[in-house]
């Protein structure tokens, strides 16, 4: 099968990259498998291999959104055991279809990138081909807006937002994860916010409280700090491609300690939601999980490049339980 040559990179596009490749370190096998997935990433043709659909769609990544969306439900008072058609519904929205949609295009417009991050993903690996992909990522945009419109007509609008944040995310013309500071802010506020409010609209189905739309907002913010540290893991290949992902821009160690403060931040902002609500015992909590990350931020601070995907781990997982914590917190 002939290559596409408006697709495949030029031979000097090509050579660039291998002369990077070299400088940056990366061994001769590696740079053999480098080389491959590139070349896999824009052959034509349909191909698909069943055991490669559900690593397209990335299921570690789907907890943020369903735990924001959890978040949500729980801060509005609501019986959640009276409403588990709707949690369930949603959780399964946030999580396995939209989440796994803006995964399955994000490695569409990623494939270069993750050629040399990530030679194993399903594209660079040849597994599925970018034409499979979008139809994988039009299969899942259309059961998650049949999902939203059981639970409520205004929550399929949400959906469709979704889908348009995830494209101005990945693709052109925004293409906003190639500027860090503004793709890691529209991944926060789709990944935490916008299912934080989804979830507490759909219980209620009204107008979420003061209170939950701020500490949707504020955990938003402070996401920006975990998918700082997510980028970590992409620096050699964002360097290469010319991505300006915080980690490059501002080099590991502010990247860490920028990552740190913001999520420090945005649990002081939310606790002192609770304070004002008069919360006490969550409250107490909630102070408990911050100072449990911060010596864990210390380590990751010394060492970025080595810690930065263990506290993603296990730091982050105490900003999560935060989150849960002021929701409770919040409840009327």
């Amino acid at each position: 099968m002939t290559m596409n040559t408006r697709d495949t990179l030029s031979p000097e596009t090509e050579g660039s990259i291998s002369e990077k490749l070299q400088r940056s370190g990366v061994s001769s096998a590696r740079q053999k498998v480098i080389r491959t997935a590139l070349e896999n990433v824009n052959k034509p043709g349909f191909r698909i291999d069943p055991s490669a659909i559900v690593p397209l769609m990335k299921p570690v990544t789907w907890f943020p959104p369903m735990w924001a969306f959890a978040c949500g439900v729980v801060s509005t008072g609501q019986d959640v055991a009276a409403n588990w058609s709707i949690l369930l519904r949603g959780v399964l929205l946030a999580g396995p279809l939209m989440c796994a949609m803006s995964q399955t295009m994000n490695d569409y417009f990623d494939r270069e990138v993750d050629a040399i991050n990530e030679p194993e993903r399903p594209i660079p690996a040849g597994k599925i081909s970018k034409q499979a992909s979008w139809l994988i990522t039009f299969g899942l945009i259309i059961s998650g807006f049949l999902v939203a419109l059981s639970i409520h007509p205004y929550v399929v609008v949400i959906a469709f937002v979704g889908v348009l944040m995830s494209h101005a995310y990945s693709g052109p013309p925004i293409r906003a994860k190639r500027n860090g500071w503004f793709g890691n802010l529209i991944v926060g506020l789709a990944y935490e916010g916008v299912a934080w409010l989804t979830g507490s609209f759909a219980i209620t189905q009204g107008v979420p409280s003061t209170e939950t739309i701020a500490l949707a907002i504020i955990f938003s913010l402070g996401a920006h700090g975990i998918m700082t540290l997510n980028d970590f893991k992409s620096i050699v290949g964002d360097k290469i491609r010319e991505v300006a992902s915080i980690p490059v821009q501002l080099g590991e160690r502010r990247a860490a300690i920028l990552a740190s403060v913001l999520m420090d931040a945005a649990q002081l902002a939310a606790l002192a939601i609770l304070v004002s609500k008069g919360a006490i015992t969550t409250t107490i909590i909630g102070l408990a999980l911050l100072a449990a990350q911060l010596p864990m931020q210390k380590i990751l601070i010394e060492n970025p490049e080595k810690k930065a995907i263990w506290y993603n781990s296990f730091g982050t997982l105490l900003y999560v339980l935060s989150m849960m914590v002021c929701a409770v917190g919040i409840r009327p």
